[in-house]
């Protein structure tokens, strides 16, 4: 607060009296405290004397805001607004209070010659959050509630008549509803039970509420979905194109339950071929500021986790009226193109459409007629996929990048238990759908951005994804080179198409994970946003979400802002709109996250009956405190702690991914093959804990 008076009042020198004054304090003790700060200042360094009993910043700029980074320590960094700026290190014992996540006021030190940049907590300006998934720990006379957040470093006191029924042991959600100055725990109530610890629907509904995804739909949402009508009117089709009579199928995972695209086919006379990417038209039914609308903003994505989908929209319009299941009349938006022998774009056209479904596709299925040439519709898949390889060939010769990356999945019993584990394959039958998907959001981005000419641009929702940062590729180029890949980094398309013969080469190999994952982390991430950009990993100059509006908010904004602009609408308020695309960018992550949790507590459920065992591995990832291994049988991830390996002090060669023993020079790199035991597992935290055999 008495730092705070000079910074509003342009760091005029002042006296402790002035300093008292505008603090509105009058009691004389009180005076000398403030006297005494300013003196206990000056001597930091943070003030200076410039006049005997009087004072002045040192320097102006020593409150900046930011975002606290908690450490596994309890300290934290706090990362500011401005990229180039350094972040901000702040002891445990300087925090306030603050929490990882939350946004806070920082005074800064006066830096001293070499040393980091330090500062203080002064004031939370906002919490990240309130709500937090763990155990509930009682005794007589009251209650603590450790959280599961390896982040939260502090239990939640909780009164015996805030318990809201929940016994001792049993895993909750509780909230902090008051932190008194002083206090070295917060005070929170039980505000739902979970259930039993280790139980799936219980650690499942847990992994929900920590990433902030209600476990339920509000009655109202639930009330509005139910009171949409189920028949579509002879109007609304006639306010659409009828594609009723052409040959239209979905394909899809065999568990699918929500199908929001469909292809339609035709032969033209002229000897082309219509291809119709019809999609489910939610917008249709979801109306702007809706119970159901709000709703589906504010959860952004529909979350997929191990066992489970947690769906954007209620089951009656997800599973209901917006899937386009087989044999019945479903309203869709779509983007109609007719194409040449080699795929060419001769036209295209974009609009709403009424569909009937005449066959429901598995991959499967697909994949069989394509491998056989014999089933339902075998000319027209056929067909569908040698223009399909024609559209992903010019887009790798454009520069685009394929990560194949190994994606996990678990053979579940009834009770949710991993009995096994496999990896999902990537076939010709999910590439064909996913070039004529990419087909249609390429040419709607293209379309709209199009549409307005220099300050009469259009609004739109974009899906960019930035060029790499160089030196982030300079050490990916560097660490693959070990392995004998060379990356030719001079240029974005050389970057490009050096990375796919890498992915090429690399498949099926040992490395190929450790590689790919590397590789994706050197990329810059995708996000939403007005502010049309290209995308650099699919090489389209323009790129937006148009094709799963029954999983994801930013298409239903497309859909939206399209149809308007296709109707001669004027263009929408690009502020606004850009706030929405960075919720919806923050609620992507958070469901990827949520997925990442799933996985990981299922590997760690698969490994805890085989502790003991051996495994060949992979080192995956190095940090200071331990090394990440895959097990190449099951691609469970756990870590060896350093700490652990007994025959050297090993340390953490960050700039060449490696482990190195101090004595014996004895290096683990990653991507190095490794015998490991499954040492412990830790269910609650989600931790497997490896040990090195024959080190």
């Amino acid at each position: 607060m008495v730092l705070d008076i000079f910074e509003q009042n342009g760091n005029t020198p002042l006296n402790h009296k002035q300093v008292s004054a505008k603090l509105n304090v009058r009691d004389p003790d009180a005076r000398g405290v403030i006297l005494d700060i300013l003196k206990d200042e000056a001597f930091k360094g943070v003030l200076k004397e410039i006049t005997p009993g009087k004072f002045q910043l040192l320097e102006l700029k020593t409150f900046v805001e930011g975002k606290v980074d908690l450490t596994n320590d309890g300290s934290a960094f706090i990362v500011t607004d401005d990229p180039s700026e350094t972040d901000i290190f702040v002891a445990p014992r300087k925090l306030r209070n603050a929490l990882n996540g939350d946004r806070v006021k920082v005074y800064v030190y006066a830096k001293s010659r070499g040393k980091r940049q330090e500062g203080e907590v002064i004031e939370i300006l906002q919490r990240n959050k309130m709500e937090f998934t763990g155990v509930v720990k009682l005794s007589e006379r009251f209650a603590f509630f450790i959280p599961d957040d390896r982040k939260m470093m502090h239990d939640i006191f909780i009164p015996i008549s805030d318990l809201n029924g929940a016994k001792n042991g049993i895993k909750a959600v509780a909230e902090i509803t008051d932190w008194p100055a002083g206090a070295k725990n917060p005070i929170g109530r039980i505000k739902h039970v979970l259930g039993e610890q280790g139980e799936n629907d219980t650690e499942m509904n847990a992994i929900l509420a920590e990433y902030g995804f209600p476990l339920s739909f509000p009655a109202e949402v639930e009330r509005e979905a139910e009171e949409i009508p189920n028949d579509i009117t002879a109007e609304e089709i006639a306010k659409r194109r009828d594609f009723r009579e052409v040959l239209t199928f979905t394909i899809d995972p065999f568990d699918a339950k929500d199908f929001d695209d469909a292809l339609s086919f035709k032969k033209l006379d002229n000897g082309n071929y219509e291809v119709g990417v019809h999609i489910a038209d939610v917008s249709h039914y979801i109306i702007p500021d809706s119970a159901l609308d709000k709703e589906a903003y504010e959860r952004g994505t529909s979350v997929y986790l191990v066992d489970r989908v947690i769906p954007m929209l209620p089951e009656r319009l997800s599973n209901g009226l917006c899937s386009l299941r087989p044999k019945e009349d479903k309203l869709c938006f779509a983007a109609v193109f007719e194409l040449d022998e080699d795929a060419n774009i001769v036209d295209q056209w974009f609009g709403k459409t009424a569909i009937h479904s005449d066959r429901r596709f598995t991959y499967e299925e697909v994949q069989d007629v394509i491998e056989t040439q014999n089933g339902d519709y075998v000319d027209e898949i056929l067909k569908l996929n040698a223009l399909a390889y024609k559209l992903r060939e010019r887009k790798f010769k454009a520069g685009a990048i394929s990560f194949e990356t190994t994606e996990v999945k678990f053979k579940l019993d009834e009770t949710g238990k991993p009995i096994g584990v496999y990896v999902k394959e990537r076939k010709d039958a999910h590439k064909l759908i996913e070039d004529f998907m990419l087909l249609a959001n390429r040419k709607v981005a293209e379309h709209v951005s199009k549409m307005g000419k220099g300050k009469h641009k259009y609004t739109f929702v974009y899906r960019v994804h930035d060029t790499p940062k160089p030196d982030a590729l300079a050490n990916f180029a560097q660490f693959a080179a070990r392995f004998g890949y060379k990356i030719n980094t001079k240029s974005d398309k050389e970057t490009a198409k050096s990375l796919n013969f890498l992915m090429e080469d690399v498949e099926g190999k040992k490395e190929q994970n450790v590689l790919t994952q590397l590789a994706i982390r050197s990329m810059a991430k995708a996000i939403y946003t007005t502010k049309s950009s290209s995308h650099y990993g699919l090489a389209f100059d323009y790129y937006t979400h148009f094709t799963s509006p029954i999983r994801r908010y930013p298409d239903v904004m497309v859909h939206r802002l399209l149809q308007l602009y296709l109707s001669g609408g004027q263009s929408v308020n690009a502020d606004h709109y850009e706030e929405l695309c960075k919720h919806s960018s923050m609620m992507e992550k958070k469901a990827a996250d949520a997925e990442r949790s799933s996985v990981k507590y299922k590997q760690a459920e698969y490994l805890k009956d085989q502790v003991g065992n051996v495994f060949t591995g992979i080192i995956s990832g190095v940090t200071e405190w331990g090394m990440y291994v895959e097990i190449v049988e099951n691609k469970c991830e756990g870590m060896i702690r350093l700490r652990d390996i007994s025959d050297d002090f090993y340390t953490l060669d960050e700039k060449n991914y490696a482990i190195i023993g101090q004595r014996k020079k004895k290096t683990y790199q990653l991507g190095d093959e490794v015998q490991i035991r499954v040492k412990n597992v830790d269910l609650t935290k989600k931790q497997i804990d490896f040990s090195l055999v024959n080190n």
